[in-house]
């Protein structure tokens, strides 16, 4: 018997990345592990992960974070994963693929998921170094180690990736430049005008643009020094990224004779399969047509296919959508149907625009009107295509409706209309079930709802495992969370909007229950209203309450703050802390100024001036930090709240004093407002800014509130937001005077206070207000609550009881002793090291993230009890750390159980010493820590990780003697620097 008959039937598929993976997961859900052999090959070290998101590693996402699955569950379902190895030919006489190291492996059927890589156009230089493509994580890491030693970078395309490329650079810190040959960025999304929108929004993020452009060269004799024009000059670069676009990986196809495109691309028909009917292909690399798709969501309705066929079902791909929905720089940017209709001179199409260049919504519908009826008049139009960019609300909707030819009930317009647009951003409620709502996964509406009903599913998590909404670009997850509450609530079931696992409230409740009740401590809270030990969800949650209430002083409430607030400095890399002044409107003497550099230089503090006016010093160690803030306040500086969820800045213009377009004193209007909400706690920080006409040199509009001059007064904007998500502000007063504009943003802010999430900026919550911004007007404006004197009165009550955080610090002996590293003792961490750079000093690099490797086990023979600390050093509910040699111990008093835990000091994600200023709680009654750099979660019991099971931290045994503290530990040498698994 030969080999071939011997075995189950053996599928082959060539590539690991999404499409390849999916294909893994619907062999799976069709049971075909059960009867095929199935192997699988990717040339990367790591399983697929997600190419939709990978710029999110730049923002601390990392590479497990983006990890789609592991090799564990290709192990659990009987599939073969051969990591690291690449398919080097195909042998189609005798049914096998060949690997670079020369295995031989046959098949019964090969599946080519081999996708697509980077156009590198072929001009001198590319091979320099300095110059990168942007396709994987390796390609990102070492990106992100050249920009180490970078200043200007240059992305050559402006297409999709390319400007996914040029958010990375900023996320570097880098000067990022776009050259794009066509005359608009994303030349295949975007017609010229909403390009130009998008040109014009990108800019203000700091990215330069040059369009119409083509690099000729890449000059430098060993590494990237400039790029080469057809004009010159040539223009200075440090580093260049290739994102002209992708090509098919079809090489393996065309090498072993089967069809391909004249552009490339492996022909395949509509069962998928190649001009060899044991060779299918799929993704990326595939031709179906004439069209080669380079988006996630028809290579995932190709595996489909490609399942079912095998599964025996008659599947056919049909074509695709090219209908998406990105966010670019944060810039909401959509397309849908034929969305080039107008352009390419198809008749009898229409449009319907909204242009509204001060918000930077641009909304394009493209119509056609459908046969007129009987009577001579037709009652409404087909949408043929569309393109959004600032205000993708409608698309859901407008795309679904383009999928189905469905005819478009009133007036166009009224579909979209700028932001907010009414009909097609209804609510999903009102959606009928055949309505698609995941374009990825083709899930829609009905089918959400059925799984939610027939699976009692009541988490987003559950749904998305149960029917893969949201699991691919991510554009559609508010969307499914709407359908969840609705079915939830349809069901009679009730929707968890709970804190967390020990209050099942939700912070709105929680505030009032604090308020109303008089409640004063987080204990007392958790005693009255909660349950189990609390964590760092909802223990910062209730001090930002009780602080919003009352006004307390946050150290005094030390254990249930982040670092930030328990150490009133923003904790930074390597565990030091940043120290940044207020400077009320950006408006500060000369003499303050050289107080500043005379306190940056004799604590060895890097300077930088921040993006809110104010000088920030960053690299003070934590005990450090009272004897700098004592200097600090005995010059006339207050606390300026950077550490805090609190009011931060009040940016502001030089005003009429000083500019000869200024209408209003913008200076003086904004020290009035920083002073008065100085200190203010909320969901999230606080931006502010007063510009002093509308030339708007403060940026007032992007800020939670922004205040704008005009001849008769001041405009006042509300809910904008910079950042990743940028939101114009709304106009809610015109030619208000001085006191009007101050009564409505105290009526604004203690709303929003008292009813967003924790960690909500004042932008996300009027979106999911009901009503927007029409609603909170009636709030504020027309008091249609009836409410606005309690706010104004809460606000009055906060304002009149303010009082600088540092100076009660540095005033007070038994304050200051907080601010150490080791238990009762002032000695300062010795684990931090520094380099200098531009004659400053910052952090030794991270190194790069890598889960910890197994080490020897330390017997527990050599073990013995070592005193570290008196009771006394230790606070209740809190921790701190101590030294056994050259290591770091983290020990924590956990008052609330009577119980003390013992484990290393040092993070094993990011190895800085900085675990014992976590802050405590329990997860299904496990004590845990979170860790303050990235709040990863680790049980003090057992050491596991809880929130990332590839780390785990060393425990140790404690034992209380009196009022000695001592804990059993391996002998000082064997224990190192970074303590080493032990067994006990």
């Amino acid at each position: 018997m030969n080999e071939t008959a011997a075995r189950p039937e053996r599928i082959v598929v060539v590539g690991n990345g999404m499409v390849g993976h999916r294909l893994c997961e619907r062999l799976v859900e069709c049971g075909l592990h059960e009867t095929m052999e199935i192997v699988v090959y990717g040339e990367e070290p790591r399983p697929a992960y997600d190419r939709v998101h990978l710029s999110e590693y730049f923002s601390g996402r990392g590479a497990e974070e983006l990890a789609l699955t592991s090799t564990g569950w290709y192990r659990d379902h009987g599939i073969e994963l051969r990591l690291n190895q690449a398919i080097t030919s195909i042998d189609r006489d005798r049914c096998e693929v060949v690997t670079e190291g020369g295995a031989r492996v046959a098949y019964d059927r090969l599946v080519l998921a081999t996708g697509s890589s980077p156009f590198v156009p072929p001009i001198k230089g590319v091979d320099l170094d300095g110059v990168f493509v942007y396709r994987t994580i390796d390609d990102l890491g070492a990106i992100r180690g050249y920009a180490k030693r970078s200043r200007r970078a240059a992305v050559i395309g402006g297409g999709l990736l390319g400007l996914e490329a040029a958010k990375a650079l900023l996320d570097l810190g880098l000067e990022a430049h776009v050259v794009e040959f066509s005359d608009r960025l994303m030349p295949r999304q975007l017609d010229p005008i909403g390009g130009g929108f998008l040109l014009r929004a990108i800019e203000k993020l700091g990215v330069t643009v040059h369009l119409e452009s083509s690099a000729q060269m890449i000059v430098g004799e060993h590494r990237v020094e400039s790029l080469r024009f057809a004009n010159p000059p040539d223009f200075p670069v440090d580093m260049v990224i290739v994102s002209a676009g992708i090509r098919p990986r079809d090489e393996l196809a065309r090498a072993a004779g089967l069809t391909v495109g004249e552009r490339g691309g492996i022909q395949v028909d509509d069962a998928l399969v190649t001009s060899d009917p044991r060779i299918l292909a799929v993704g990326e690399c595939a031709l179906h047509r004439g069209s080669v798709y380079g988006l996630v969501g028809p290579g995932y309705e190709m595996a489909d296919v490609i399942a079912r066929r095998l599964s025996g079902e008659d599947a056919r791909f049909s074509g695709a959508d090219l209908s998406t929905q990105l966010k670019l720089l944060g810039v909401d940017v959509a397309s849908f149907g034929d969305y080039f209709a107008d352009l390419e001179g198809r008749e009898g199409i229409h449009s319907a625009v909204v242009q509204d260049p001060i918000s930077g919504v641009y909304q394009k519908l493209l119509l056609e009107r459908p046969a007129a009826e009987s009577d001579g008049e037709s009652d409404g139009a087909r949408i043929v295509g569309g393109i959004l960019v600032g205000d993708t609300s409608p698309y859901m909707r407008l795309a679904d409706a383009t999928r189905r030819g469905s005819i478009l009930p009133g007036r166009p317009v009224d579909w979209i209309g700028g932001v907010g647009g009414a009909g097609a951003s209804a609510e999903v409620g009102d959606w009928d079930d055949e309505s698609q709502v995941c374009s990825c996964n083709n899930v829609s509406k009905g089918q959400i709802a059925a799984a939610i009903a027939e699976q009692d599913l009541d988490s987003l998590d559950a749904v998305k495992a149960c029917t893969r909404a949201g699991t691919g670009c991510g554009g559609c997850v508010p969307f499914v969370s709407q359908i969840l509450s609705a079915e939830l609530a349809r069901s009679g079931r009730e929707v968890d909007a709970s804190l967390c696992e020990h209050f099942r409230y939700t912070r709105g409740e929680l505030f009032q229950i604090v308020k109303l009740g008089r409640i004063e401590s987080f204990d007392a809270l958790l005693g009255s209203h909660g349950s189990g030990d609390g964590c760092e969800v909802c223990r910062p949650a209730v001090a930002s309450i009780l602080a919003s209430s009352w006004n307390d002083l946050v150290v005094r409430h030390e254990n249930i703050q982040d670092t930030n607030d328990r150490f009133l400095a923003n904790i930074q890399r390597g565990g030091t802390y940043s120290v940044i002044p207020r400077v009320p409107g950006g408006e500060i003497t000369p003499d303050k100024l050289i107080v500043l550099g005379e306190i940056a230089k004799r604590y060895d503090l890097y300077c930088k001036i921040t993006g809110g006016q104010r000088i920030d010093l960053l690299g003070a160690r934590v005990e450090q930090l009272p004897a700098i803030w004592e200097e600090l306040v005995a010059a006339g500086f207050e606390s300026g709240h950077a550490y805090g969820k609190a009011m931060r800045t009040v940016k502001s213009c030089i005003g009429s004093t000083w500019c000869r377009y200024g209408v209003q004193d913008s200076t003086a209007f904004a020290i009035r407002v920083e002073e008065r909400y100085r200190g203010l706690r909320a969901p999230h920080k606080l931006k502010s800014a007063v510009s002093g006409c509308i030339r708007e040199c403060a940026e007032a509009q992007n800020k939670d509130f922004g205040i704008i001059a005009t001849e008769n007064g001041w405009n006042l904007y509300l809910c904008g937001n910079g950042g990743s998500s940028p939101r114009h502000g709304d106009l809610v007063l015109a030619d208000a005077p001085d006191d009007e504009v101050i009564r409505v943003i105290d009526r604004f802010l203690m709303y929003y206070i008292q009813t967003a999430k924790p960690l909500q900026r004042s932008a996300r919550w009027l979106e999911e207000l009901p009503g927007g911004i029409d609603t909170l007007k009636k709030v504020i404006l027309d008091d249609s609550l009836g409410i606005c004197s309690q706010l104004e009165a809460d606000m009055r009550a906060l304002v009149d009881s303010f009082h600088c955080e540092w100076r009660d610090v540095v005033e007070s002996p038994e304050l200051r002793r907080h601010f150490r590293h080791f238990a009762g003792s002032e000695e300062p961490d010795d684990g931090v090291h520094f380099v200098r750079e531009r004659a400053q000093r910052r952090p030794v690099d991270w190194p790069d993230e890598a889960p910890p490797t197994p080490v020897e086990t330390v017997p527990e023979q050599s073990w013995s009890w070592v005193r570290v600390a008196a009771v006394a050093d230790f606070p209740e509910n809190g921790s701190a750390a101590v030294r056994h040699g050259s290591a770091q111990i983290a020990v924590y008093r956990f008052s609330r159980r009577g119980e003390w835990y013992a484990i290393q000091n040092r993070c094993p994600h990011r190895k800085d010493n900085v675990l014992a200023r976590g802050l405590l709680g329990d997860q299904a009654g496990e004590p845990k820590v979170a860790c303050p750099l990235h709040k990863k979660t680790f049980s003090l019991a057992s050491g596991k990780g809880l929130s990332d099971p590839r780390y785990s931290v060393q425990t140790f045994p404690v034992r209380v003697d009196g009022e000695d503290v001592y804990l059993k530990l391996p002998p000082a040498e064997t224990l190192g620097a970074e303590p080493v698994a032990c067994g006990h």
